[in-house]
């Protein structure tokens, strides 16, 4: 008897766009002419690890590819099927968007089985729609619209992106501050972060329209073009904001060594009329042999004018040497 793989659902897809929930033992007298069968599991479950190694009837390479660690986007196929990995935003609340969510696929001709650990809202839409009939009607047609939806949601993350790096660079305009080179290197890490998972996915949809009539794509080349030009556009506007934050990065770092130059300048003008000063008041104030001018009345005075005479021939030698 096949073990409880603990599926998150197992849904029955009737051809025409809708779909039922069913119990998984009905799985096991899958048919061509039942229509195709959709098992969704969480990858890090037993149970389900445990079902697809020893009940689910995949080879052995494809359940292994399934159920890898560490992966990346990427598609091959088999004699039975195709192994699809893709990538969608974590948009889970308290989760960074570009820390982004494994969604492991396996297309045969009458069963899906998707894989996933952390809750994917693309697939979660594919779902809702099957129940009001309007999904996809056979496996190569789910992978289409997984695969848009997937891309879909990224939009609004990019655009997001996109809209704080225009923030950054307006309060670059009227000021410059420090907190501002910690907040372009954390938007820095983000596009990185979220381009190195993009840029992958893209091959995996070349490889689609390439390979359309051989997985049963053909009809669907509209949608696969349309979804692969979101890609290659959101990965462009990834690469715009990259290399934006950079400059920014860059135009900051200068205007901070600048601003850094004027005041080190300013200390040193301030040092040079400070120093003589400092030392003529220093000489004077010696205690040997009593204090210079302790018993006159006027010394007191004389001094500061004199002190106040050497500030003004430094300052005017300065004006005309233009340090200042």
């Amino acid at each position: 008897m096949v073990t409880d793989p603990n599926f998150i659902w197992c849904m029955r897809l009737d051809g025409k766009g809708g779909g039922n929930e069913v119990p998984f033992q009905e799985v096991g007298t899958v048919t061509a002419d039942d229509g195709a069968y959709w098992m969704h599991l969480d990858r890090m479950d037993p149970g389900s690890q445990t079902w697809l190694r020893e009940s689910s009837g995949l080879d052995p390479m494809v359940v292994d590819a399934l159920l890898e660690e560490e992966t990346r986007p990427r598609i091959f196929s088999t004699p039975h099927g195709l192994v699809v990995i893709l990538r969608g935003v974590n948009l889970n609340p308290g989760s960074d968007p570009e820390d982004m969510v494994s969604l492991r696929l396996w297309i045969g001709s009458s069963r899906i089985v998707t894989l996933r650990h952390r809750r994917l809202m693309a697939v979660q839409d594919t779902r809702d729609s099957l129940f009001s009939h309007e999904g996809p009607k056979n496996p190569a047609q789910f992978l289409v619209m997984v695969a848009e939806r997937l891309i879909e949601r990224m939009g609004p993350v990019v655009n997001e992106l996109d809209d704080a790096t225009d923030e950054l660079e307006d309060r670059m305009i009227e000021e410059v501050s420090p907190d501002l080179r910690g907040k372009l290197g954390h938007l820095r890490r983000q596009v990185i972060r979220l381009r190195r998972h993009l840029a992958p996915q893209r091959e995996v949809m070349a490889w689609l329209q390439a390979k359309q009539e051989s997985w049963g794509g053909k009809p669907y080349e509209s949608h696969l073009r349309e979804t692969s030009d979101h890609l290659l556009r959101y990965i462009e506007d990834l690469d715009a904001i990259r290399e934006r934050v950079a400059v920014m990065q860059e135009e900051l770092a200068s205007k901070l060594a600048e601003q850094m130059t004027k005041t080190m300048y300013a200390l040193t003008i301030l040092a040079g009329v400070f120093l003589p000063l400092t030392f003529l008041t220093g000489l004077l104030g010696i205690n040997v042999a009593g204090i210079p001018g302790s018993e006159n009345s006027w010394a007191f005075v004389s001094v500061c004018v004199i002190l106040a005479g050497i500030t003004a021939a430094q300052i005017w030698v300065f004006r005309r040497l233009k340090w200042i």
